[in-house]
């Protein structure tokens, strides 16, 4: 079976390593750590294909411990087993070094029956995942690691790595090659920051490249035919889902329409409408509020006409709901409010209720004043009345506030003219 690519051109040394400079680069951390020989339990976090696999076989390769290889999504206890009991031999005297690819895979059970050796310093575990670790691995194998985290790869540092990928095909084919002006940065930018899909990417093109028996030609043309739509990275389940989601909610709150509209975008595209529409009206109640309460209206609207139209039609009115809640007037008044209350609820406070307000008409023995005493405001001028509606023991309490914009303002000074 041939080796991919991305297999034959995978780094052997830091210095060939692309992009990570915040870890890998001169005096960094990470690259500290390396070559200083002493290799702790690490966890490396970040998406796919920007070098975490790469990094923690260039450490192995440095090490005289003894290597073994599992992936999350086919190990056992068995597996973890056989390689613990190595420990005690004479290939383990050295201390062994366990990878662990897509350690969120693990199950609790699997993760813990790691943590005696780890700790002890019998195994080493450098591990790998996509997902953030402080949700999806246990904790104790947390404490006992440092996390590491791996960005995504900009197309200037993709680029090298594309280049030279061509170049390696060409030479194995032993043939020239021609690459049309703008192929290579067509598919560094066209990757998503992944290597391994970059790489793959060039594969796939040489392959289908023009072939006159003695010279390679990669078309542009035939470069965007081959180039995955994979500048988005996107997982309706993983991390990716919900940072666009909270990009999506904090541009709006911080009313930049236009990078409102990206995030909306990248999740239209995507085809995922419905976690749109469900945060564009968590957004119109949360973020936009009493400042201009008509928002959650018009947006439940709009939501409803993208379900009914489907994409890419839907793409219109959910767009118009981005624009009109990121230039809307903002205030966070009534969540401020609701959580107040909340909080006091789940502390205990006030069980009771004033007695003007119970659904009972009688009273005890018990009860020195008789009668409920209920005034019915719609009986008084501008319908209000001062009576007590807090438990005795929030009397006088203050959830809400009314916001800093002119709705509320305006409802501010009605009652206070009311009330005076």
């Amino acid at each position: 079976m041939p080796t991919p690519l991305a297999e034959r051109i995978r780094p052997k040394t830091l210095n060939d390593v692309v992009g990570q400079t915040h870890l890998l680069g001169k005096d960094k951390p990470l690259r500290r750590i390396i070559e200083s020989g002493k290799i702790p339990n690490m966890i490396f976090y970040g998406p796919s294909g920007v070098g975490k696999t790469t990094v923690a076989r260039i450490i192995a390769d440095n090490t005289n411990m003894t290597m073994h290889k599992l992936n999350g999504t086919s190990a056992s206890i068995a597996d973890i087993k056989n390689i613990v009991s190595e420990t005690e031999t004479f290939g383990g005297m050295n201390g062994i070094l366990l990878y662990l690819d897509e350690i969120q895979y693990l199950n609790k059970k699997q993760q813990q029956s790691l943590l005696e050796y780890i700790e002890n310093g019998k195994i080493t575990l450098i591990s790998s995942t996509t997902e953030n670790p402080y949700f999806y691995v246990y904790n104790a194998v947390i404490s006992r690691s440092t996390v590491f985290e791996f960005k995504p790869l900009t197309a200037d540092e993709v680029l090298p790595a594309v280049k030279r990928a061509f170049q390696l095909m060409a030479q194995e084919l032993n043939m020239k090659l021609r690459l049309e002006t703008g192929a290579a940065e067509y598919i560094a930018q066209g990757c998503g920051g992944d290597v391994r899909k970059s790489l793959n990417t060039v594969e796939l093109c040489i392959l289908s490249a023009d072939n006159d028996g003695k010279c390679l030609t990669v078309s542009l043309e035939n470069v965007r035919a081959l180039t995955q739509r994979s500048n988005m990275k996107y997982d309706r389940d993983g991390d990716q889902h919900y940072d666009i989601l909270s990009a999506l909610q904090k541009s709006i709150r911080g009313s930049d329409e236009n990078a409102a509209l990206h995030y909306a975008a990248r999740l239209i595209e995507a085809g995922d409408i419905i976690s749109l529409s469900r945060r564009l009206l968590v957004i119109a109640a949360e973020d936009i509020g009493l400042a201009y309460p008509q928002a959650i209206s018009i947006v439940k609207a709009c939501v409803d006409s993208a379900m009914q139209l489907g994409l890419p039609e839907a793409r219109i009115p959910l767009a118009e709901a981005v624009v009109l809640l990121a230039t809307a007037p903002k205030s966070n008044s009534v969540i401020t409010a609701i959580d107040s209350a909340l909080t006091d609820i789940k502390s205990g406070l006030a069980l009771d209720f004033p007695r003007c307000l119970q659904n009972k008409h009688f009273d005890g023995d018990d009860v020195k004043k008789k009668g409920q005493n209920y005034l019915y405001p719609h009986s008084f001028p501008n319908h209000w009345v001062k009576q007590q509606y807090m438990p005795d023991s929030l009397t006088g309490k203050v959830y809400y506030e009314f916001g800093d914009n002119k709705n509320e303002q305006a409802a501010k000074k009605y009652w206070e003219k009311i009330k005076e």
